[in-house]
């Protein structure tokens, strides 16, 4: 699945933002041993080399760690959430079947350009991305949505073709639950994936999700997609009868920037200090929104990267520290405006709502018609 970029009222004070001016946030001993002795000289060899290596490689290890830590975390906690239930193989390999799928988001993404985060488990939930810049315009969100079940789906094969060759009724298993969940987000129904992809074909599709989820939530038991449709038939209510509300948006970024010794004390006085400043904003050639401010007295310029389009009403400084010893400052800038929605956001060529029209169905109809034969051969338990 495929979440929503963070909402735009996720105050930005992550220690990556902060600015530079003009810059962007900021002896051995040989003796006779016996040969027991030797192995374990060798050992320590060993133990001394690996060593070694994580000191001279312990910055690119820690920046790995930070980047990947939290996904790997979040795949071993579910994994052992799933073999409390079930046989370990079958949780290990469930949890690398959603990790193909979210890949599939992952690669769709960045062949269009839009930043993305890892992957993120959450055990009896699933897992999901997190893109970090809307897309441009329907076909995009289709594009990306897609991604997950059409990888999702050739993972889902893998473990049926090693079933047919194996026998195992572990991997029947693990295919049947993979077509099972890839079929499960083609329904029309927004987040899910198909609620995404219909957006390029055409938005009246969600009707029929709105009519089919009832059946799935009686299928599955499910309380979480129960709410999930709920909240479907609200956005629904929204998108085709209620004039869209006003959304805010909210960007804030910390900075720091050298004091010009000749300004006056008073000028920086207080935390509370508030100051409109000039901005410029504009879209770069990778499709990120910015948005450029200067603060005159100090020569200072710097940015705040939107992931939200939006109409800005104002950009300030809304906090100011205490100025250091030499002669530097550190302040709080925040963004205002409201999110808007291009009029053209929907309008979708006729040949690509065809080209993922079919694509859609195709995939839906082949999900489901491998779910029956391996129900017809009773095989779907590990």
């Amino acid at each position: 699945m495929v979440n929503e970029p963070k909402e735009p009222d996720d105050k930005r004070s992550d220690p990556r933002n902060v600015h530079e001016e003009g810059e962007r946030p900021v002896s051995l001993e040989v003796k006779e041993e016996t040969q027991p002795e030797t192995k374990r000289g060798r050992g320590s060899w060993a133990w001394g080399a690996g060593l070694m290596v994580l000191l001279s490689k312990g910055k690119t290890l820690l920046l790995l760690l930070l980047k990947f830590g939290k996904p790997l975390l979040s795949m071993a906690v579910t994994v052992g959430a799933y073999a409390l239930l079930y046989p370990w193989t079958f949780a290990l390999g469930f949890v690398a079947l959603l990790f193909v799928h979210e890949m599939g988001h992952v690669w769709a993404a960045k062949r269009r350009g839009l930043p993305v985060s890892s992957p993120l488990f959450i055990p009896f939930l699933g897992a999901l991305i997190t893109m970090k810049r809307h897309p441009k315009d329907a076909e995009t969100e289709a594009y990306v949505a897609i991604g997950g079940p059409i990888l999702g789906t050739v993972g889902a094969l893998f473990c049926f073709l090693l079933a047919e060759w194996t026998g195992s009724e572990v991997w029947y298993a693990l295919a049947y639950v993979g077509f099972f969940l890839n079929l499960l987000n083609l329904l029309p129904i927004h987040p899910l994936d198909g609620g995404r992809i219909t957006k390029a074909v055409s938005r009246w599709l969600w009707v029929a999700g709105a009519v089919l989820a009832p059946l799935v939530i009686w299928y599955t038991h499910s309380i979480l997609f129960a709410f999930i449709w709920v909240w479907f038939l609200w956005q629904m209510y929204r998108e085709f009868f209620r004039k869209k509300a006003e959304r805010p948006v909210y960007v804030e970024g910390i900075y720091e920037a050298d004091v010009d010794p000749d300004l006056p004390d008073w000028y920086l006085s207080g935390q509370s200090h508030r100051r409109e400043l000039p901005f410029t904003a504009y879209c770069r050639m990778d499709g990120q929104h910015v948005a450029e401010f200067r603060w005159e007295p100090l020569s200072f310029r710097g940015e705040l990267e939107i992931d939200t389009p939006c109409t800005i009403h104002s950009v300030r400084i809304v906090q100011v520290e205490n100025q250091s010893e030499d002669n530097r400052v550190r302040f709080k800038v925040r963004l205002e405006g409201e999110a808007y929605q291009s009029d053209h956001y929907y309008e979708v060529p006729l040949s690509v709502r065809w080209r993922f029209g079919l694509t859609y169905g195709g995939l839906a109809a082949f999900l489901g018609y491998m779910m029956w034969a391996i129900h017809e051969m009773g095989l779907t338990n590990p």
